[in-house]
């Protein structure tokens, strides 16, 4: 269990979800370990938030535990996207747990946003890698068959076809240099969807990732989006969290899905 989940599921409001998929990844594989693993480095933390005067373990928010990722990821995609919309109609905000970036799809799928915010190194704009149009080198492609526009912050790094992609009007990249300028001012009146792959961060502090991208955001850039985008979205995800470091990678990403919680229930709270 997450650490300070300890709400029942007929009383959340937040949901996490472990999504353990590890099928695509394309240099170092282990995300089927990121779930387990942010949980572990999440047992440290203080339970109280003195930025928004609140206690993790009174924000409402149950774990449900791991979906097995066996079998095939379009069918692991359909079920899940099932149990996040079970989740969504019960008014529970689904968070997951990565797993592969894939599992996004699913998120999106369920809360159905105008626009999905992305932090990512990479693009992930292709329409297929290696044949396969469910890896996670293409997960921002298949969220934009659901969503209307995708905002990708901190990304620096896809191939050709994907820098030509992402110059269509409905995609904005955010390179690592201007996400200090950038904010939501525009997301007053649209849904939302945040997914945080740990890889937008700088290697040099979040190495445990399958696919490192060096001059990546700092952890404190990364939680300032995560504060700025909160208040608008219906679901969250961290992902491609591996185990192949020293747990700074699952310790960042328990840190954020926290982050996200705390700045939601504040928002909430205030309307």
């Amino acid at each position: 269990m997450f650490p300070g989940a300890v709400a029942d599921r007929v009383d959340a409001e937040y949901a996490i979800v472990g999504t353990p998929l590890d099928v695509s990844t394309t240099f170092q594989p282990g995300t089927r370990f990121g779930p387990d693993r942010i949980r572990r480095f999440a047992r440290s933390y203080e339970d109280y938030d003195h930025r928004t005067d609140r206690r993790f373990s009174e924000c409402a928010v149950y774990d449900h535990g791991d979906i097995y990722a066996g079998g095939d990821p379009e069918d692991y995609l359909t079920y899940l996207a099932g149990l996040c919309r079970e989740l969504r109609a019960d008014g529970i905000v689904p968070l997951l747990l990565g797993g592969e970036h894939t599992v996004t799809v699913a998120g999106v799928r369920a809360v159905d946003p105008e626009v999905v915010i992305v932090l990512d190194a990479h693009l992930d704009l292709r329409e297929t890698y290696d044949d396969d149009p469910w890896s996670h080198a293409c997960a921002t492609r298949r969220a934009l068959e659901t969503a209307d526009e995708a905002v990708i912050l901190g990304g620096r790094a896809g191939c050709e076809a994907e820098w030509q992609r992402a110059a269509a009007d409905d995609v904005s990249v955010v390179p690592p240099e201007e996400v200090p300028e950038w904010s939501p001012t525009d997301l007053s009146d649209a849904s939302v969807y945040l997914s945080v792959d740990i890889d937008v961060v700088d290697p040099a502090v979040a190495p445990g990732t399958g696919t490192m991208e060096p001059f990546g955001l700092s952890s404190r850039e990364c939680r300032d989006l995560v504060r700025a985008v909160a208040p608008y979205a219906d679901g969250f995800d961290v992902v491609e969290v591996n185990d192949r470091d020293d747990g700074q990678s699952a310790a960042l990403a328990a840190k954020l899905l926290r982050t996200f919680v705390y700045e939601h229930a504040s928002a909430d709270n205030a309307d």
